[in-house]
């Protein structure tokens, strides 16, 4: 069964996003609150398109929220994304929830307030949907190279297996490193010899195709 695919937003970005998904034979629903452009899309996809608001609970009700594998807000207004992925997640439970950013100041604000993952790249959202892994244990801070890296942040576990271990013990996986550490509020700048330990907040820069890798070592537990 293909897996269900809301987007709310169709802009370029929403139109790219829809047909990359379904290229991929994702069920994509996609909400747009301007009419002609609702038409425009409707003619233009072969896809289910909403006329509404997609910060409105009965337009994402009437789209299949509920329960739907991964929702998806890249409207042109970083507040209409905040408010549509919140309801999507905490009233109509979507599995994962991944908001557009317009403004790069804007970024950390919206990881604080609950969004499973906060990005700003059609590549790099078609990627985020496709990973296996839980992608609420990291979070994107900013992209790199078109799209093609990242910089990311995770806290370690409190039961994690590197608690105590030195930086140069752990293999990390090709293309990625770690470039800063925070420990109850301080900022460390690591070498070889620090010492990791559970509660940390790890920043790492890493290739796309070694984040599911750098995750599992980083969230590896004892």
């Amino acid at each position: 069964m293909a897996k269900r695919t809301i987007i709310v937003g169709g802009g370029k970005l929403g139109l790219d996003l829809a047909n990359s998904l379904m290229e991929r034979r994702y069920d994509v629903r996609l909400i747009e609150k301007n009419r002609v452009k609702c038409v425009q899309l409707a003619n233009d996809l072969d896809a289910e398109v909403i006329y509404g608001d997609g910060t409105e609970i009965e337009i994402l009700d009437e789209a299949g929220t509920k329960n739907c594998d991964c929702f998806i807000a890249v409207t042109g207004s970083d507040q209409d994304n905040l408010v549509a992925t919140q309801l999507a997640k905490k009233e109509f439970g979507a599995k994962k929830v991944i908001i557009r950013a317009n403004n790069p100041h804007n970024m950390e604000a919206l990881r604080k307030l609950g969004t499973d993952i906060v990005v700003s790249s059609t590549e790099i959202i078609t990627r985020l949907i496709e990973q296996e892994v839980d992608v609420a244990e990291m979070h994107m801070l900013a992209t790199l190279n078109k799209g093609k890296a990242s910089i990311c942040t995770m806290i370690l576990p409190q039961n994690s297996a590197l608690d105590g271990c030195e930086l140069r013990e752990i293999t990390l996986p090709h293309g990625s490193l770690i470039i800063s550490i925070l420990r109850k509020d301080e900022m460390m700048i690591p070498n070889g010899f620090t010492v990791i330990q559970a509660g940390d907040e790890v920043v790492a820069v890493c290739e796309n195709e070694s984040r599911k890798s750098l995750l599992k070592i980083l969230n590896a537990k004892r």
